[in-house]
């Protein structure tokens, strides 16, 4: 098994990664100056840093997010341009607060709200959780299964969702987590396929730039409540508890098996984490202002405003953008579901096994963890019989923003509320200002739902 590295200053190969956190640390001071070096040892350097964040990230531009940006270039052009610069911030900032977490307390998400707050409230967020990320998996399955028929037609949907409902489970229930955290790794890497389809679209830059700058909105129901699912797709409570368990995960792998062990974290191990969450929300953040723009530069000019899935806007785009536009966004499509779907059912798992005290892990072996990996099945099974009892996808979604709605912002209280403790989180609670941006955080997620349940009881 491989063994984790130390992230301390010690050599010109942690350059980069020392300039990159200075620069997502608002001027903190560092110790130390270092030179140049070799090129290739920091790019290796800053790779073996990213782990939790960048998979994190990556599994938020999920099949269901990628049609919901894909809407929003659609209908508006570049007009929601600016949500992707205005939730980079927001994003990163929460789930700093959740790394934070699990680094200085040892525990996952869930395993710190039942020792701190009423369980009652653990045990509704956890089943409401696991809903809405059913609701989720049952979509991206389908999602991907049209994906590969874009590319391949004459494959039948029925068996192409089950093949990738049994890829999934056997990646998680059957890889050790040293070999499944590198898998995620470079799956997310496939993400760049939606930044190289945006420029195949020949994007006005200008416009592009001006409308990332200048936020525009129209206090219309459909643009509001776009801007409200664009919301709830990027701040999603899935991540919070994927989040804090991966650093968990991560310090086991590292030889901390006990609660003891992990408690407590170096200013290094802070400093790696903050450089892994930043880059994975960079990354996040990126392609949805690629999808966005490439949307709005191809299809809003010519009208095409109905996109209601990934594998639509697809093919809405092949007339106008060619077939390699066509090709990255298909490839995408599958790339991400294969990333996003095991992320929706083990944060599902993490956070009934936490609440449960059942135990929980994906070092540990199926015999170990009969509990944890039965919920992580159930979740896909669920996702999967979704695809042929004829539900409605978009419904699915939208009853998943619901429940998001509903569930985000009780997370994110006891979130807020422990990172920002002293007695819980040492020198490490958050500063005054990142207490109260996470509760205006709070509120736009409260609203974001507010306006989801509105929609949904008005169709």
């Amino acid at each position: 098994m491989k063994k984790k590295k130390t992230f301390t200053v010690r050599n010109a190969a942690e350059a980069p990664a020392i300039a990159l956190d200075r620069a997502i640390t608002s001027g903190g001071k560092l110790s130390k100056r270092l030179p140049g070096g070799n090129m290739l040892a920091r790019t290796k350097n800053y790779w073996h840093i990213l782990g939790p964040g960048l998979t994190t990230g990556a599994s938020d531009d999920d099949p269901s997010g990628i049609a919901t940006y894909s809407q929003a270039g659609a209908q508006y052009g570049f007009g929601l341009l600016w949500l992707s610069v205005v939730t980079f911030p927001l994003m990163s900032l929460v789930q700093e607060m959740c790394a934070r977490i699990g680094l200085v307390t040892g525990r996952g998400l869930a395993g710190n709200i039942r020792l701190h707050f009423p369980r009652r409230l653990l045990f509704l967020c956890a089943l409401l959780l696991f809903s809405a990320n059913a609701f989720n998996i049952g979509a991206d399955l389908g999602a991907m299964a049209k994906g590969v028929q874009l590319l391949y037609p004459q494959l039948g949907f029925g068996a192409l969702v089950i093949a990738f409902a049994i890829i999934c489970l056997g990646i998680q229930i059957f890889s050790d987590y040293g070999r499944y955290a590198r898998y995620l790794k470079w799956l997310a890497m496939v993400l760049l396929a939606y930044v190289a389809s945006a420029l195949l679209a020949h994007l006005s830059w200008n416009q592009v730039v001006h409308a990332a700058i200048v936020p525009h909105i129209r206090l219309e129901k459909n643009q509001l409540v776009l801007i409200c699912a664009i919301l709830g797709t990027t701040i999603s409570p899935y991540l919070f508890f994927w989040q804090t368990s991966q650093e968990i995960e991560e310090e086991i792998l590292a030889g901390k098996k006990s609660v003891r062990a992990r408690r407590g974290a170096s200013t290094g191990e802070m400093r790696a984490m903050r450089i892994d969450v930043w880059s994975g929300m960079i990354l996040s953040n990126l392609v949805m202002f690629f999808i966005i723009a490439a949307c709005g530069a191809i299809l809003f000019p010519h009208g095409i405003t109905a996109i209601t899935s990934a594998a639509q806007a697809a093919e809405a785009l092949r007339p106008f953008a060619g077939n390699a536009t066509y090709g990255l966004f298909a490839v995408g499509i599958i790339g991400t579901g294969l990333l996003a779907i095991p992320v929706l059912a083990g944060s599902s798992s993490y956070a009934l096994s936490e609440a449960f005290s059942w135990k929980e892990g994906l070092y540990r072996p199926l015999r170990q963890a009969h509990a944890f990996y039965g919920i992580i099945i159930i979740s896909m099974l669920v996702g999967l019989g979704m695809n042929f009892i004829g539900l409605d996808p978009i419904k699915a979604l939208i009853y998943s923003a619901v429940a998001n709605g509903v569930v985000a912002p009780v997370v994110l209280c006891f979130v807020v509320l422990m990172s920002s403790n002293k007695q819980i989180m040492g020198r490490w609670a958050n500063k005054r200002y990142v207490t109260w941006i996470g509760w205006f955080i709070i509120a736009v997620m409260s609203i974001s739902g507010l306006a989801a349940i509105i929609t949904l009881l008005a169709s």
